[in-house]
């Protein structure tokens, strides 16, 4: 993205601080296994703010500060390790690329940074998301108090930086929304990919591979990992074994997103892994699409966040009665909330950096206002367990349909509408590369 945009993002932080200095660390590296790190993921929050995608790294936001508000400590160049692990941006890259105002070595930090936090009124600070780094705060915290017979004062108040931050992100920019879009795109090719690898007899792990191949040929990665539930296994929400073999007859439920330029795509697809429907099948999957077209019919700039999942819950306690999965009057089964043993979930969340977005979903009014510029998801779903007591016909059976959506000036765009989800299309994409 274009560093102008991250140096609006940072003006806008600072513009709702009411005074202070404001402070966010960079994700540490995670070990998988003894010398083994996983891939390294920025911080959402950190990189929304600095554009820095590097481990080792704090940011110091510090308004008004007349040197410049903008300070980052990183590691500096080191040709050694650069030789094992790759180039590093160094300090003169935080000011020529990032736009820091000021950079330190990483290495300098506990000598260099409590100095900023003497004589502030408030530290903006996520306290409890990196305990290690949270006692290192501390610590600066407490070398400031114990100045205190000297006339230094230390903040009265340390405020979760997240409070305007999260805000901030809830509400999607051009460069955002785009990078959105081209993350809908590659998991629109990934899901295509899955559905003509399907068929009875192979592997849910062979759809996973040709899910994620296609998002590695466009030199990108999942942004959670990849759901493929044959049968029975679609009812656990978050499958991830994906061992199993597929079998005629079958649903395949696939929960899959790519990630691009750190935005995530999300969408679950549900179908027939012999290409047919059986009409038990046909019958459950066309109430919960039927739940998520009135539940997508909610998302409008002023509707409630609350708005599709009440729209879905009706279509699908309604459907459940149908099919004989319920009985009794559709109202007192929402208000009893006797549908959640087939749907127990909500209808949706926010999308963005994070796959399960941030920002809040209530305000002082209640369940909050949806704006142009929100990207959510809406996916509902029915999941029948065996051994429910209920139809044969219907046990094993997991469907969720799960779509993209941004909500506009207009109304709501599908991002993720090239997917197939219609019927006869999901049945008739299965199996294409047999």
């Amino acid at each position: 993205m274009d560093p102008a945009t991250f140096a609006a993002r940072r003006a806008a932080f600072m513009a709702q601080m009411e005074g202070g200095v404001a402070l966010l660390a960079a994700a540490p590296v995670q070990a998988r296994n003894r010398d083994v790190e996983y891939p390294y993921r920025p911080d959402s929050d950190f990189f929304y703010l600095t554009g820095c995608a590097e481990p080792e790294a704090v940011a110091l936001f510090v308004p008004g500060r007349e040197a410049g508000a903008f300070v980052l400590f990183l590691r500096d160049r080191d040709p050694a390790k650069e030789q094992w692990v790759g180039t590093r941006l160094g300090l003169d890259g935080a000011r020529a690329v990032l736009g820091a105002d000021e950079a330190h070595p990483i290495g300098e930090i506990d000598k260099l940074l409590p100095p900023y936090l003497e004589d502030v009124a408030r530290l903006y600070y996520p306290f409890g998301r990196q305990p290690t780094f949270d006692r290192r705060v501390a610590c600066w915290l407490n070398q400031v108090r114990a100045k205190a017979r000297a006339g230094v004062r230390s903040p009265r108040m340390v405020v979760d930086a997240a409070a305007i931050l999260h805000e901030l992100r809830l509400i999607k920019g051009e460069e955002e929304v785009a990078a959105l879009r081209r993350a809908c795109e590659i998991t629109a090719e990934g899901h295509l990919a899955g559905m003509a690898a399907t068929a009875p007899g192979r592997f849910e792990y062979e759809v996973q591979a040709a899910i994620e191949s296609a998002f590695c040929r466009h030199g990108t990665t999942w942004s959670y990992p990849t759901i493929v539930a044959s049968g029975g296994n679609a009812c656990t929400l978050h499958y991830v074994d994906n061992r199993r073999q597929m079998a005629s007859g079958e649903l395949l439920l696939v929960d899959a997103g790519a990630e691009f330029d750190l935005y995530a795509g999300d969408v679950t697809r549900t179908y027939p892994v012999s290409g047919r429907f059986t009409a038990a099948q046909r019958d459950l999957y066309e109430i919960v699409l039927a739940a998520q077209a009135e539940a997508i019919a909610q998302v409008r700039p002023g509707g409630r966040w609350d708005g599709p999942h009440r729209a879905a819950v009706e279509v699908l306690t309604q459907g459940m009665v149908d099919v004989g999965l319920l009985t009794g009057a559709v109202a007192e089964l929402i208000a009893t909330e006797a549908y959640k043993r087939f749907y127990m979930h909500r209808t949706g969340h926010w999308l963005g950096m994070d796959v399960h977005d941030v920002g809040d979903y209530r305000d002082d009014e209640g369940w909050r206002r949806l704006a142009p510029g929100m990207v959510l998801t809406v996916e509902p779903g029915l999941y029948i367990a065996p051994g429910d007591g209920v139809a044969a016909e219907f046990a094993g059976i997991g469907i969720r349909i799960e779509d993209d959506c941004l909500v506009t000036a207009a109304g709501c765009e599908v991002l993720t509408a090239a997917i197939p989800k219609a019927p006869e299309a999901v049945a008739a994409a299965v199996g294409d590369c047999r």
